[in-house]
C-alpha cells in the first residue's frame, strides 16, 4: 500500500506540475488575452440620469406642479365674489317721460331704436367663503407639503436601488473575470489530463474527477455571466442608457 500511495502522489504532482509548466508555455507563446470592461459613469452621474430618467419621480414632480396650482387658486378664491358687470343692449325701445307744467303732468311717449348700455360693480361676502377660507388654505398647503416629501422620498428611493444595482455590476463584473482566468486553467488542464489518459498514464478514476471538475468551473462561468449580463441590463435601464466596454490586455499568470 505504501509504495502505491508514494506513486499515485508522484504521478498527480507530476500532471499538476506538468499542466502548470504547459500553461505557461501556451500563454507566453501567444498574444496577450484581451479582455473587455465596462466603461462605468462615476455613481453620481448615474444617479443622477436615474433621478431624471424614472417615470415616478416625474409623475411626483409634476404633482407637486398641480398642488402648486390648487393653493394658488385658493389664494384667489375670494376674487369670485368681486366684479364688475357691463350689460349693452341694441333694439327698439318705448321711452317714456314725465312733463309736468303748473298743477298738470303730461306722459310723453316714444319709439326708437337706440343702442342702450350698462354698467355697474358688485361684491359678495359668502359666509362660507369668509369661515372656511383659512381651513382651505391650510389644506392646500398641507397637500403640497406631502407632495413635495413624496417626490424626495421617490428619488432617495431610486438613488438606493442605484446604488445597490452599482454595486452588484461590480461585483458581478469582478466574479466574471476570475471565473474567466479559472476556466482558462481548467480547460489546459483537461486537455493534458485527456493527453495522458489516452497514453494510460492516469486511471479513469483520476480522468472522470478532473473532467467533472473542469465541468463545474464551466457550469459557474456561464452561471455568473448570466448573472453580469443581467445586472448590467437592469442597471442600463434604471438610468435609460447602455454601457459601453473598453478592451485591455492582460497576460495570465497561472
Amino acid at each position: 500500500m505504501k509504495p502505491f500511495f508514494r506513486l499515485s502522489f508522484h504521478l498527480l504532482f507530476t500532471v499538476a506540475f506538468a499542466g502548470r509548466s504547459f500553461a505557461q508555455t501556451s500563454d507566453s507563446a501567444t498574444s496577450p488575452q484581451k479582455e473587455s470592461e465596462l466603461a462605468l459613469p462615476p455613481l453620481i452621474t448615474l444617479i443622477d440620469s436615474a433621478i431624471k430618467h424614472n417615470a415616478m419621480v416625474q409623475f411626483r414632480r409634476q404633482e407637486i406642479d398641480a398642488k402648486e396650482c390648487n393653493l394658488t387658486a385658493y389664494k384667489n378664491y375670494w376674487t369670485r365674489n368681486l366684479g364688475v358687470q357691463v350689460d349693452t343692449r341694441y333694439g327698439t325701445f318705448d321711452n317714456y317721460s314725465n312733463i309736468a307744467s303748473g298743477q298738470s303732468t303730461t306722459i310723453a311717449t316714444s319709439t326708437n331704436r337706440q343702442f342702450n348700455y350698462g354698467a355697474g360693480f358688485f361684491l359678495k361676502f359668502p359666509v362660507i367663503d369668509i369661515v372656511d377660507r383659512k381651513n382651505q388654505l391650510r389644506k392646500a398647503k398641507a397637500e403640497l407639503a406631502q407632495a413635495g416629501n413624496m417626490a424626495a422620498a421617490q428619488e432617495d428611493e431610486v438613488r438606493q436601488l442605484v446604488i445597490r444595482q452599482y454595486q452588484e455590476l461590480l461585483l458581478k463584473q469582478r466574479l466574471l473575470h476570475i471565473r474567466s482566468a479559472a476556466i482558462g486553467s481548467a480547460r489546459v488542464s483537461k486537455e493534458m489530463i485527456e493527453t495522458q489518459f489516452r497514453n494510460g498514464s492516469i486511471p479513469l478514476v483520476e480522468y472522470v474527477r478532473v473532467s467533472d471538475i473542469v465541468d463545474r468551473i464551466e457550469a459557474d462561468y456561464e452561471t455568473i455571466k448570466t448573472d453580469f449580463t443581467t445586472a448590467k441590463m437592469i442597471l442600463e435601464d434604471l438610468v435609460g442608457f447602455t454601457f459601453t466596454t473598453v478592451a485591455k490586455n492582460k497576460h495570465e499568470n497561472n
